[in-house]
């Protein structure tokens, strides 16, 4: 489905990410992980196109997407930036319906409407539908643009914190809708994500990325370990097993580690 070779990108002269390459499959939810500045964010952008590596390879279905129109790639892939537009007026129906961009020629049709009602009835934001899109809280914008990456019906979803300011109940919601929608789909998703028990419950495969490179990759049980988080993190945790899924729980810093055992 989705293919990262060998991925490189500087950012004025700084490496941002180097040699990264990751495989998505069809069914499959891969979530990206690691502290901030790891590189997560400007992987997704890579893939996108809207930061151009400075090498590497990235192919969908065997086709290089910087050989690919801007409107084929957005039929193929969907992306969720992790912070909504600050200015944004217009209204929630809207907003949604510009997922149907890359198949409308000149008005939406039935079916495009139909998509979009659909769709935000499945989030709960009917009651929104033509409210501005400015009004909203941080949460409801995230689920707008959710709905909106859903509206493009693509194979592939990227999405950068996909739950940011979402309270407990509702991230796990937006969790249990994107594993459906890819699972019932067949399509593919890659996630950035901050909250590690999130990517253990909810991914196939985790990357987990350090300064720019990958540290490891592989299932979340495989991934997920108290060695490894501490070596990325600088963080010394317990890790539980709920049903084989790891569940991590933070317990000091390495420094603060370090100064109790002195």
């Amino acid at each position: 489905m989705l293919q990262v070779h060998e991925l490189h990108f500087k950012y004025k002269n700084t490496a941002v990410l180097t040699d990264v390459g990751i495989e998505l499959n069809k069914g499959e939810i891969l979530s990206i992980v690691g502290p901030n500045g790891a590189g997560k964010t400007t992987l997704l952008k890579c893939i996108v196109r809207i930061f151009k590596p400075d090498a590497g390879r990235v192919l969908i279905d065997g086709i290089e997407t910087g050989n690919m129109r801007r409107i084929d790639l957005a039929k193929c892939v969907g992306y969720v930036p992790q912070s909504s537009p600050s200015k944004f007026p217009i209204a929630v129906f809207d907003a949604v319906l510009m997922g149907r961009r890359p198949y409308v020629t000149w008005k939406p049709s039935k079916k495009d409407l139909q998509i979009v009602a659909d769709l935000l009835k499945v989030m709960g934001l009917e009651e929104f539908a033509l409210r501005d899109f400015d009004q909203l809280s941080g949460g409801q914008k995230q689920k707008v643009l959710l709905a909106r990456a859903f509206a493009q019906d693509t194979d592939i979803l990227l999405l950068d914190e996909p739950t940011s300011n979402l309270d407990l109940k509702h991230q796990l919601e937006v969790m249990e809708m994107i594993s459906r929608m890819v699972k019932e789909k067949g399509a593919g998703a890659i996630l950035a994500v901050h909250d590690l028990n999130l990517a253990s419950r909810f991914s196939d495969t985790i990357v987990m990325l350090n300064a720019g490179k990958i540290f490891c990759k592989g299932r979340p049980r495989d991934v997920m370990t108290a060695e490894n988080i501490r070596a990325v993190y600088g963080v010394e945790v317990t890790i539980n097993q709920d049903n084989g899924t790891p569940y991590i729980l933070p317990i000091r810093t390495v420094e603060q580690a370090e100064v109790i055992s002195a």
